[in-house]
């Protein structure tokens, strides 16, 4: 449900301190200086993604600063993506500043020094979600921020589009839906960073084992969803599916092969959970990406030796024979 803070209605003698409440509510606490003698309205609407808030905000010309002092206080460490949609803004940290226009992104690190200033009304999108989320080392997260990325071409293009789509589609969202876009959105973040950071040479084969991982780790992330294939794997990794095949040669297995054997270790474990839980067979088949009942229990007995029944009640009487 979308969230909305707006100071039209206030006396704009009253709107600093409001606005300044609302900023700091949406990110992290910040120091806010309104540069107009009169200010003009701020608008804030804001949706989750499970632990991803997207903001769309609009004011007039301001400076926003996260001190020392902030940083101790809050002690929290949250990363900021903007997407600048109207007016520009000068973006400062770890020594560099960056022009942001129209269609530029940028990212900032709350827990270190950080500066933004606007001198004319503005819109942006914002993304704001916790430092351990976004999978990069630290020190190539710190290499990019402050850094204006040109949401018109290349890799930066397409995290900006899938971005600014995510923030368009948000409120219609289910729970499930929104986490699972969330967490590929990024993904697309995460490998744009390590794109910048030269950790990925076209098919160079010293890479290919820590590509392998990367897309593991996303398969992982995803096994819940029945739609995952390897083309859309692909795309999120902006590979080919023969690629991706490629890869997966590295372990001896294909990637549906590979998917099946992670789906089918989760189901075995949560079998012997779900009698407590109130969950049968199905439900558990369902929440690892098994869509047909009858399928599943095939490719399990076909892994184990038993039945997912079976399983179960062998687990459960303390005779596990497979």
């Amino acid at each position: 449900m979308a969230v909305v803070l707006c100071t039209a209605s206030l006396p704009a003698a009253d709107r600093t301190e409001r606005w300044h409440h609302a900023v700091s509510h949406t990110f992290v606490p910040l120091d806010v200086h309104l540069l107009e003698k009169d200010p003009s309205p701020g608008r804030i609407v804001s949706n989750e993604l499970g632990s991803l808030r997207i903001a769309h905000v609009q004011a007039g010309p301001q400076v926003v600063t996260r001190s020392r002092r902030l940083i101790a206080r809050d002690g929290k460490e949250f990363l900021i993506l903007t997407l600048q949609q109207r007016g520009s803004s000068l973006k400062e940290q770890d020594g560099r500043e960056a022009r942001m226009g129209p269609g530029d992104f940028s990212l900032s690190d709350s827990s270190r020094l950080f500066r933004k200033k606007v001198q004319d009304s503005f819109s942006f999108t914002s993304f704001h979600f916790p430092r351990e989320d976004l999978r990069v080392r630290d020190d190539d997260l710190r290499a990019v921020t402050a850094t204006a990325f040109s949401g018109r071409e290349g890799g930066a293009a397409l995290v900006a589009t899938y971005f600014a789509r995510l923030a368009r589609e948000a409120a219609g969202f289910d729970p499930v839906a929104g986490r699972q876009f969330a967490a590929t959105a990024l993904d697309l973040l995460a490998l744009l960073i390590n794109e910048r950071s030269g950790r990925f040479t076209t098919r160079a084969p010293e890479t290919a084992a820590a590509t392998l991982v990367r897309v593991q780790d996303h398969i992982l992330r995803h096994l819940s969803d029945p739609g995952l294939a390897p083309p859309g794997i692909a795309a999120a990794h902006f590979m080919s599916v023969r690629y991706l095949h490629k890869l997966f040669q590295l372990e001896g297995v294909t990637v549906g092969e590979w998917i099946r054997t992670q789906r089918l270790e989760r189901c075995r474990r949560d079998l012997l959970r779900s009698p407590a839980l109130g969950h049968g067979v199905a439900t558990v088949a369902r929440r690892w990406g098994f869509v047909s009942p009858s399928h599943f229990s095939r490719a399990f007995r076909a892994a184990y030796g038993v039945t997912p029944r079976e399983w179960q009640r062998n687990g459960l009487s303390g005779r596990c024979d497979a």
